[in-house]
């Protein structure tokens, strides 16, 4: 029998994730099953199921997506002491955004539309809440990093909570992902130059 590869796994996994987004596009993640994924698929019931067992799984993967561009952005900005304004942080990570999410790993997938239908399930399902909750506060934990540096290189006063900033950076991020799914006119560089000058 021939030996599975990793590479055709991840292959295979991507696939199955690109099925997934075009069915929740149409149905919602709610409205959707898994019999609706598995027949966008084009695969076996068995052969879905080995990669996801449920519609909270493609959630996981989802949200793995998300904190993995977060977590290699955020470690290069980092790196080596590195102090990086919150201005540059944003924009890395709108950048990104585009980079890996919009025009990532899954062909013509925008991984942000999965995020915020993530987002409103979240509100309705514990499950989905507390796997949304956990990715929000790792964001807001590097957001917060970058805040904390940037304090004690002088450049905040000594008594602003890096948390809450880091909090605030989170919103102009989710804020971006929000307008530009839903005003396509949004621009990138335009939005940038907006935080920028908000941030100094």
């Amino acid at each position: 029998m021939p030996r599975v590869t990793d590479e055709h796994r991840a292959g295979r996994r991507a696939e199955i994730l690109a099925a997934a987004a075009r069915v929740f596009a149409v149905k919602g993640f709610h409205g959707a099953s898994m019999a609706d994924l598995i027949t966008e698929s084009g695969l076996s019931a068995g052969a879905v199921y080995s990669y996801f067992r449920s519609k909270e799984e493609l959630i996981a993967a989802v949200a793995d997506l998300a904190h993995a561009t977060a977590d290699d952005v955020f470690g290069a900005l980092l790196a080596d002491g590195a102090v990086p304004s919150p201005a540059d942080a944003v924009a890395a990570m709108i950048t990104a955004i585009h980079e890996r999410l919009v025009d990532g790993p899954l062909p013509s997938v925008d991984i942000t539309r999965l995020g915020v239908q993530v987002w409103a399930e979240a509100l309705r399902n514990p499950e989905v809440y507390d796997r949304a909750q956990w990715v929000v506060l790792r964001l807001r934990g590097h957001c917060a990093e970058v805040a904390r540096r940037w304090q004690a290189a002088g450049n905040l006063p000594a008594g602003t909570d890096p948390d809450q900033i880091g909090a605030a950076m989170l919103s102009l991020l989710q804020g971006y992902v929000l307008q530009r799914l839903l005003v396509p006119l949004t621009d990138p560089s335009g939005y940038v130059s907006g935080v920028r000058s908000l941030l100094g």
